[in-house]
């Protein structure tokens, strides 16, 4: 298999592209009024505490407060407190004196109280950014959570014996008895040396996150995620891609730097700075796929077509025969359509990156055995999706409901603003 990335910077915006086997597979944006805040640590205050619904309010010092599930936060209050969640205790008890009437015991803090937290979610139309206490900081090779006790590895590295090799790593990591380790698929195979200097720097980073929130005065920025060309050499950048474009001098030779400090000096010589005339994503074909993302409309190539809209709840995708031909019987013209859609609905969900409540309308099959092929495609194109999914079986009425988790906004809305003529409804008055 043949990866590449592209990075296209134009003035306030940043595109990437991950082409895969000459396809566009993957594709993520940055622009400047729009600036993802996924990852980042802040030192907040509690504003409203609403057992009600099991969450709280806390100001981060954003337009709107972020909210806190209940169930989300960790009390560094316990038996055994030393290290760094003594200064997280210290910031937890901060503002007790000033704090609202006590809440039932359940309830970890008071109204009032400066906690330090992590945006799992952005801020999306009229709601602040999702939260939690749970901080992990991904690294190249490991994610690291200072507040867990276990360690883990990545599912998606089956080997037995690799397994067994990865966990004895984490047993040389000097201060594993100081939170959790995740060992991420990229690191089959990497030697002990590289794993170690990684999870060093993670909890050096930790480090720096306690001192500042120690410092600082709630609401208050303590850590900020990765912009994001660093992002995707990190999480993308692995040994099955064959280089990266860039069309930045400026950025390439950071990238270089970055790559050469993060991973290795082997890993420099796939970045390659790119600088024809005619600009990267359309020299690559990439500017015309984007077009496609951005229609309702998406063609297959049998000829049958998947229409996929939005609407303020869910999502709804319908798979239709279109101009699809075939002498087959009804049954099996039905299943050869869907389940040529369900790669390509699984694909466009990833490009556009939408999320919440999803419910795809297959052509109508009777037979089970179509109806577990096709779901079962679905799930294996899921597979590779990052974000995290859960899909039902088909219904009765053919319908299929799932879920896609996501953390940041749709493709749609970051590079799309609603008419001011027909607010949104997309429609030609014509009387």
């Amino acid at each position: 298999m043949s990866r590449e990335i592209l990075i296209q910077i134009r003035g306030e915006e940043t595109k990437v592209a991950i082409i895969d086997n000459g396809q566009l597979d993957d594709f993520l944006i940055e622009v400047e009024h729009y600036q993802s805040i996924l990852g980042n640590v802040y030192k907040g205050k509690v504003e409203s505490i609403l057992p009600s619904i099991n969450g709280a309010f806390v100001n981060i010092g954003m337009e709107k407060n972020g909210f806190l599930y209940l169930t989300d936060v960790v009390s560094p209050h316990g038996e055994e407190i030393s290290g760094p969640k003594k200064i997280i205790q210290r910031i937890f008890n901060r503002g007790k004196k000033d704090a609202a009437a006590a809440k039932p015991s359940a309830i970890p803090f008071k109204e009032g109280q400066e906690i330090l937290v992590q945006v799992v979610k952005d801020p999306f139309s009229n709601k602040g950014a999702r939260l939690t206490t749970h901080v992990s900081l991904a690294g190249r090779f490991v994610v690291y959570m200072p507040y867990e006790h276990h360690h883990g590895i990545s599912k998606k590295i089956e080997n037995l014996e690799e397994r067994h090799r990865l966990r004895e790593v984490i047993k040389e990591f000097t201060f594993a008895n100081q939170g959790g380790f995740i060992v991420r698929t990229v690191s089959k195979g990497e030697g002990k040396k590289e794993l170690v200097r990684d999870a060093k720097f993670l909890y050096k980073i930790w480090q720096q996150i306690l001192a500042l929130a120690e410092k600082k005065k709630a609401p208050a920025l303590i850590y900020k995620e990765y912009d994001l060309i660093w992002k995707v050499v990190r999480d993308y950048l692995t040994e099955n891609v064959t280089r990266v474009q860039i069309d930045s001098q400026e950025d390439y030779q950071k990238l270089c730097r970055f790559v050469e400090n993060l991973i290795g000096k082997e890993e420099v010589p796939k970045i390659q700075y790119y600088d024809g005339t005619v600009p990267l994503f359309k020299a690559r074909g990439v500017e015309e796929e984007l077009h496609k993302v951005y229609n309702t409309k998406v063609e297959l190539k049998s000829g049958a077509h998947v229409v996929i809209e939005s609407t303020e709840g869910l999502i709804v995708v319908d798979v239709n025969s279109g101009k699809f031909r075939t002498k087959a019987p009804p049954e099996e013209a039905a299943f050869m359509v869907n389940m040529e859609a369900a790669p390509e609905i699984a694909r466009q969900l990833r490009l556009r990156d939408l999320g919440g409540i999803i419910v795809i309308d297959f052509i109508d099959m009777m037979k089970e055995g179509h109806k577990r092929r096709v779901i079962e495609a679905l799930q294996v194109a899921l597979a590779k999706d990052p974000a995290k999914t859960e899909v039902n079986r088909i219904s009765n009425l053919g319908l299929v409901e799932m879920t896609r988790a996501r953390t940041g906004k749709a493709l749609e809305s970051i590079t799309f603003t609603s008419c001011p003529y027909c607010d949104g409804r997309g429609k030609v008055r014509i009387t």
